[in-house]
């Protein structure tokens, strides 16, 4: 060992560490070993990706930053967090027959359109209510079935004829919530009721007007099985209707 080897040995804090612990010779042949001759392990360099691993790589990246991205947008909430909510309790204050008058209006407009029945502009009718005309074909029960099948029936005036529950046959009020499996509706005596669709019968009517010094119109008459009704209004719209065997009430 030179004379420079042996200075930078003896300055070296970890000769000095060892030869408090061991002997000279130990601590001179440790020192050696494992400080100054200590191999260095290098990785070797990576070799060139082939086009599938950086494809691979390009879509895993695309995957982690939509799924941050997702992790960021306000989650729906769930049928018990809305229930929890009371997002469709509809408040005692507006469980009035005359707030929803208008709806039913407004609905019977709505039927005689997807029915088939053509408005006369020219003619407002004699008591302010517009007047519709048939295009020239009768609303049958198969032509109109299908199409009923299908209809929004908020702001219906739907009466129970038939039922298993005795109770619910007469019930008679606008509808202000079409549900899956239930129709809430509210009286003329200003209460909510809540009638399961399930093996029940439902009857409502489209009034027609006449013109000036025709015969008054009969209303069109209908009654629907609630069993073809147990689903959402939104979903109805998109599903084909199709006849079924119903059990008799």
């Amino acid at each position: 060992m030179t004379d420079q080897a042996a200075v930078e040995e003896a300055q070296h804090i970890a000769h000095s560490l060892l030869a408090r612990a061991h002997s000279p010779t130990t601590a001179n042949r440790i020192f050696t070993e494992r400080v100054l001759h200590k191999p260095l392990p290098l990785r070797p360099s990576s070799p060139t990706p082939s086009a599938r691993s950086t494809r691979r790589q390009v879509r895993a990246a695309r995957k982690a930053a939509a799924k941050k991205r997702q992790s960021h947008k306000p989650r729906p909430l769930s049928a018990a967090q809305k229930r929890a909510l009371c997002l469709y309790d509809i408040p005692k204050a507006q469980q009035k027959y005359s707030i929803y008058e208008p709806l039913h209006r407004l609905w019977c407009g709505y039927m005689r359109e997807i029915l088939g029945l053509e408005r006369d502009p020219g003619d407002p009718g004699s008591d302010g209510v517009a007047v519709f005309e048939r295009k020239g074909q009768y609303v049958s029960p198969a032509g109109a079935g299908p199409v009923l099948a299908s209809a929004d029936m908020h702001g219906a005036l739907v009466e129970v004829v038939r039922s298993r529950c005795v109770s619910r046959v007469g019930l008679k009020g606008i509808v202000v919530r079409d549900a899956m499996f239930v129709v809430e509706i509210v009286t003329s005596k200003d209460v909510m009721k809540t009638i399961p669709k399930e093996h029940t019968i439902f009857r409502f009517e489209v009034p027609l007007a006449a013109k000036e010094g025709q015969e008054k119109l009969k209303p069109l008459v209908f009654e629907i099985n609630g069993e073809q009704f147990k689903n959402r209004a939104p979903d109805r719209a998109k599903k084909s209707f199709k006849m079924h065997n119903q059990p008799d009430l």
